[in-house]
């Protein structure tokens, strides 16, 4: 079948996701750009195949016919592991896959600031949220914390994945991972029951709504280190995203639980690499301190940027850092890093050297 021709172009050309719906030819994203792998266009009979194919047991079929959505994990003998979305466009199944490399990559071959990420792993309690748009690198870098932790540390881990996505082995630490769907009916449940579990360590996938984030709050409280995912851009974005989840009668009571549990948030973004040698993230950090802790509490959350900007005393970079940082270091054009960037014109100060209270 074509489908198993794709998944084994995709991984030789590295690419990170792989399209496919009807009358259209099969495309995939390289290096961050979305192109034609090949020619031929896949006809209706043809996607009807290959999503019979890729579903396989008649339960995720008579689960797709229901929600006419369903993600799943996929693993193609002698070509790798894909996370699958099979959806409903125009009447008519389609295909997105994305390639889940089997093995984790170090914090370093990552490019991700080491020494904060370690910091951040040998903490025993509270919540570290790490952002991004779909694609950016959240699940590879919170793999390798997940690995980090398993090879230097004796702890109980417990994911909570919709669907899992990386494997663990025991190595110093023991891993329970557990999939939506399969091993329990929702991140709130799982959350419900976790505490039982003695966990000093939590990974749940993504929070999006009040219910998973109030049973994330509670498990904090209780003693574990948890770790989550956003779909938002930077540090204050995911702080307002959290307080509006809540009725605006208690976003005063979850200022305070945030400014109490919060460690850090962690976004990122991939941007394609000068020499054309795949992509490379920029990155912002914000660490917790007393005065950041403050300014949440007391819903000052505008004032935080500036504390990023002048905190690398503590770990902390502001995207616009990052980006000229990677420009300096001949990584990264220009161009592409002011495109990204949250402002063009701050992006081009901080270029130059130039900073806003000079003004």
């Amino acid at each position: 079948m074509r489908i198993t021709q794709l998944f084994a172009q995709m991984v030789a050309r590295e690419a990170s996701d792989l399209f496919l719906s009807i009358y259209t030819a099969p495309r995939a994203r390289i290096h961050g750009k979305v192109e034609i792998i090949d020619p031929q266009v896949i006809s209706k009979e043809e996607m009807q195949e290959i999503t019979e194919f890729l579903l396989g047991s008649e339960d995720r079929k008579i689960l797709f016919n229901k929600n006419h959505d369903l993600d799943f994990i996929h693993q193609e003998p002698g070509i790798g592991r894909f996370r699958v979305n099979v959806f409903k466009q125009r009447g008519s199944p389609a295909v997105v896959a994305r390639h889940v490399y089997s093995s984790t990559r170090s914090f370093e071959e990552l490019n991700l600031p080491t020494d904060l990420f370690k910091r951040f792993c040998d903490e025993s309690k509270g919540l570290l949220l790490i952002c991004g748009p779909a694609g950016s690198g959240k699940s590879s870098a919170i793999a390798s914390m997940v690995d980090y932790i398993n090879a230097n540390l004796e702890k109980h881990i417990v994911t909570i994945e919709d669907p899992i996505e990386f494997l663990f082995q025991n190595k110093k630490s023991i891993i329970n991972q557990r999939e939506l769907g399969i091993d329990v009916f929702s991140y709130p449940v799982a959350l419900r029951h976790v505490t039982q579990q003695s966990p000093d360590i939590i990974f749940i996938g993504v929070t999006r709504d009040e219910a998973t984030m109030r049973a994330l709050i509670s498990a904090t409280e209780l003693g574990a280190f948890v770790i989550t995912t956003f779909h938002t851009v930077n540090a204050i974005q995911t702080i307002h995203r959290i307080i509006n989840f809540f009725p605006p009668h208690l976003h005063d009571e979850v200022r305070l639980q945030l400014s109490l549990i919060l460690k850090g948030i962690i976004s990122l973004r991939l941007m394609p690499r000068k020499d054309g040698n795949g992509r490379i993230p920029a990155y912002e950090t914000m660490v917790v301190t007393p005065t950041i802790a403050r300014l949440i509490r007391e819903g000052q959350t505008k004032d935080i940027q500036s504390f990023i900007d002048e905190g690398e005393l503590f770990g902390m970079r502001s995207f616009k850092q990052s980006l000229v940082k990677l420009v300096k270091e001949n990584l990264v054009h220009e161009d592409d890093a002011r495109r990204i960037a949250d402002s063009k014109d701050e992006f081009n100060l901080e270029l130059k050297g130039i900073k806003r209270n000079q003004f």
